[in-house]
């Protein structure tokens, strides 16, 4: 077995010595170390990026407290057998919670609503101590009832040093590779193929150290390169592009390239990506990359969001073509994601300027009497519901933020400003 079991999981840490990073979770001062070290830990979810330890660290936890550890992956595991497992834990732990045995659910993100329902009475009761794992915002993905009954732990990615110290305990602890003589050249291309997973940083040094058949190896940016072009197919079906393919994806929708969109978005669901992640980032581009070009967009969008949350796989693949469709042939423009930009780095550079008196609210007589609300022009107390008035501080009067793009619906606002606005605000310089 030991031939076809892959690194990462040979090389496995067992104990809290043997775990790499996530000093601030299990390092000596670390927020979860104590709980584990005494046997008090409580229900919690595990977050963070994919290959950060998450798994195994819940595997170190059920073996450092000495508790019965039951698994069930998300993706394929039903409410019949959340209710089998709980089961078999009543029946297997003790009457004290700290014996209670461990429930580690994979990507429980992925879990339906009344998947997780099921899982409140037995967390409630203390029947088991639930370790859930996840790589997406829990706050989103986990129901409120459970995650209040749960703490939530978050796994920083790995950092550069922590890989290559990762890599170098493979060549040092695993059988295979100390028999081989391996020099570590470059590191630079795993690195980035890896994008901070541990475990496809392992599996692609395994498959590129593997590939030679000499027992001196060299490892280089071009060796790695190499042989995973030649692999490709292996990593695409595995989820393991996540990044890459993405970014693919709204770069496509950004180009107005509806027959790339719609093949990287194929590409995500066959890989299994989390359906309400692609419809979040299509909300995000709708208005980043659209905004008021045209205004429906983040409307589609949202409304796809609410729609593959409550219908589901598969049918939700057909919603999500047709909003990636819909957004990739829209008209686009980022004017108010440079104006937002804009503003912020204002508020940088300028620090807390004071409101204008003029805008002030006057709740009681004494602010009243210092000018609060004075000047004011109540826009529906003139012709067209319009005054010119400063309404920024005066240090930064008449500075342009918002600069319409150029589309048809965004000319017409520009003329509209510049209609009531006139030579205040500089909408003819779009530069």
């Amino acid at each position: 077995m030991e031939n076809t079991t892959p690194l990462a999981e040979r090389i496995r840490p067992h104990t809290l010595d043997q775990y790499l990073s996530q000093s601030h979770l299990v390092g000596e001062k670390g927020s979860l170390r104590n709980h584990i070290v005494n046997g008090t830990v409580p229900s919690l979810i595990l977050w963070g990026p994919p290959g950060t330890g998450k798994t195994t660290l819940a595997n170190i936890i059920a073996q450092e407290s000495g508790r019965p550890f039951y698994t069930l992956s998300a993706i394929n595991s039903g409410v019949k057998d959340i209710r089998e497992v709980i089961e078999k834990a009543k029946t297997s732990g003790g009457m004290f919670t700290a014996k209670n045995p461990i429930l580690f659910i994979d990507e429980i993100h992925r879990f339906s609503k009344s998947q997780q329902d099921s899982l409140l009475g037995a967390v409630e009761k203390g029947w088991v101590t639930l370790i859930g794992a996840t790589t997406e915002n829990p706050s989103f993905e986990v129901i409120p009832a459970l995650l209040s009954r749960c703490q939530v732990y978050v796994l920083d990615a790995f950092s550069k040093d922590d890989l290559i110290n990762l890599l170098k305990r493979a060549m040092t602890t695993d059988k295979m590779l100390h028999s081989k003589s391996i020099d570590l050249k470059e590191t630079n291309a795993l690195l980035r193929i890896s994008g901070g997973d541990a475990r496809k940083l392992l599996n692609v040094f395994e498959l590129v150290v593997n590939s030679q058949i000499d027992n001196h190896i060299t490892i280089t940016n071009e060796l790695v390169l190499a042989q995973v072009q030649s692999n490709t197919a292996r990593y695409d079906k595995t989820g393991e592009q996540h990044y890459d393919i993405i970014s693919a994806f709204i770069k496509s929708l950004r180009g107005s390239d509806p027959n790339a969109a719609v093949y990287w978005l194929a590409r995500m669901i066959e890989g299994g990506e989390d359906l309400k992640f692609i419809a979040r980032r299509m909300i995000i581009l709708a208005s980043e990359d659209i905004g008021n070009a045209n205004p429906t967009a983040l409307i589609m969008a949202n409304n796809c969001f609410q729609a593959v949350s409550t219908i589901g796989y598969p049918e939700s693949r057909i919603i999500l073509s047709q909003c990636a469709i819909y957004l990739a042939t829209s008209i686009k423009s980022n004017a108010s994601y440079k104006a937002i930009g804009a503003a912020q780095q204002l508020v940088k550079t300028t620090g807390d300027l004071s409101v204008p008196l003029g805008l002030r609210n006057a709740p009681t007589k004494l602010m009243k009497e210092l000018g609060y609300g004075d000047e004011y022009k109540y826009a529906h107390d003139y012709p067209g519901n319009f005054a010119v008035y400063d309404f920024l501080p005066e240090e930064i009067s008449k500075t342009t933020i918002y600069k319409p793009g150029n589309n048809p619906r965004e000319n017409s606002q520009k003329d509209f400003l510049k209609k009531r606005w006139k030579d205040h605000y500089d909408y003819d310089n779009n530069s």
